[in-house]
């Protein structure tokens, strides 16, 4: 399968891309399958069946409000986040949803949201959309949400076809392997080769625009972020600390001496991050990246770079986001980026590598350098657990990615400290990765059944 930046980086809604983005586009794509199919002015009864991880954090998660402003004809990249909760109280009230966001259907909440603990055969992110007419059920699909917003329906999945792209790229990659020979041979920068592989689906110009509104959505979530203050939803009363954090930091840019210190720059890469991954949980507007919750890692980093690093400028913002695309594609394709598949290694431990990667990219790492920042990054997160409390992306995730970002620089700093040889490759990485989330329980993958999910509750 073709996978482009684009697919990595989409504009979406918190708090979690598997649970919260993919289940919106699956239901906004079976409100396209009932209208290919003539059958929406039929439709008096919708049904939604979640499964799973879905089931099991799908509340705390949003899923089952996704799911409905998807079949309202809403979808994540374009949705107001504050239309959400006052559009589910109206249709809870009255019994009744607004089919593509114009004709009302019955559904009766209790009846017609289910939450079944099993998971479905092909992945553990699953849900059942079911139409019926008055007296007759007229269409169904399966969906499985498996990771950062991808979707496949059950016929992809049961026939192993995970991507419908096949698009023809010029310098095809399956490993880093590949990709390093690929730089080598045509004498190009990681970022030179992504770019010339997105060029096989739009125009330089179209790639470049793209990727700063990318950009630019990752810098208004952090500014929201930073101005937000009080208690997260959810019920587990956790404090919003990026708007206080950078208050102080603020205060402090008068000492120069503070400002340079080592302690200073970690302060600003973790406030960063907090911004991104409170407004995360607070539902807001989001960047996957490569997931809902790593979103706070790449734009951390990112943003590190640009306040630091004298002559940053927009072109080191794309260049970044290609060779940290070009990491996530590794661990999608031969991995998993989903926490209900191997855990959060898959989540903050890709975005980690990409991050590392990307800031490797810019500060002039060679193409093995590179590559060895990534595997730093990964291979320091191999084993890591989604074992999120309440099933919300709050405790431990969002101080997870502001230790995370401060890793990815590290790993960059390490990465650029040497020539590039090192013992561990990154395909071995995330080939370890993989194989320690198939041995992972099921407790520790998205399902709040393990870990500090449990631990942390007071008997």
């Amino acid at each position: 399968m073709s996978i482009s930046v684009f697919d990595l980086f989409k504009i979406g809604v918190g708090p979690s891309s598997s649970h919260t983005v993919g289940p919106m586009r699956a239901a906004y794509e079976f409100l396209g399958e009932l209208r290919e199919r003539d059958l929406l002015a039929r439709v008096s009864r919708l049904q939604v069946e979640l499964y799973g991880s879905l089931s099991a954090t799908g509340i705390g998660h949003g899923t089952d409000h996704a799911v409905i402003m998807g079949l309202m004809g809403e979808r994540p990249d374009r949705i107001d986040p504050a239309f959400i909760a006052p559009a589910i109280e109206t249709l809870r009230a009255s019994g009744s949803l607004l089919l593509n966001g114009d004709r009302a259907v019955s559904f009766l909440w209790a009846r017609d949201m289910q939450l079944h603990e099993q998971s479905l055969p092909h992945h553990p992110n699953a849900l059942r959309l079911i139409a019926h007419g008055d007296n007759e059920e007229l269409y169904r699909n399966t969906y499985y949400s498996v990771g950062g917003g991808f979707v496949i329906d059950e016929a992809q999945a049961s026939s192993g076809e995970l991507d419908s792209d096949t698009t023809d790229l010029p310098y095809e990659f399956d490993s880093a392997a590949e990709l390093m020979a690929l730089c080598r041979q045509h004498n190009l920068r990681i970022s030179e080769l992504m770019l010339e592989n997105e060029k096989a689906w739009r125009g330089e110009a179209e790639i470049r625009a793209g990727l700063c509104e990318i950009w630019q959505a990752m810098q208004a979530c952090v500014e929201k972020g930073l101005e937000a203050e009080g208690v997260l939803p959810g019920g587990l009363n956790v404090r919003r600390r990026a708007r206080s954090l950078h208050q102080r930091l603020l205060g402090m840019e008068d000492d120069r001496s503070m400002i340079a210190s080592t302690f200073s720059a970690m302060d600003w890469v973790n406030v960063f991050a907090l911004a991104v991954n409170e407004e995360n949980a607070a539902g807001g507007r989001m960047v996957t990246a490569p997931t809902n919750g790593a979103a706070g890692i790449i734009p951390a980093v990112l943003h590190y770079y640009m306040k630091f690093q004298p002559g940053a400028s927009e072109r080191d913002v794309v260049d970044f986001l290609l060779v940290a695309g070009a990491v996530g594609i590794l661990c999608k394709k031969n991995a998993s980026i989903s926490g209900a598949e191997v855990g959060c290694q898959g989540e903050v431990g890709s975005a980690c590598a990409m991050a590392a990667a990307g800031l490797a990219e810019v500060m002039g790492g060679s193409v093995a350098q590179v590559e060895n920042a990534a595997e730093i990054g990964l291979e320091h997160n191999l084993g890591l657990t989604c074992d999120p409390v309440g099933g919300l992306v709050q405790v431990p995730c969002i101080e997870r990615n502001a230790i995370a970002s401060v890793k990815a620089i590290n790993a960059a700093q390490m990465a650029l400290r040497g020539d590039g040889e090192h013992f561990i490759s990154l395909d071995k990485v995330i080939r370890t990765m993989r194989d320690t989330g198939a041995d992972m329980q099921a407790k520790y993958k998205e399902t709040s059944r393990g870990g500090l999910a449990v631990n942390a509750i007071e008997c």
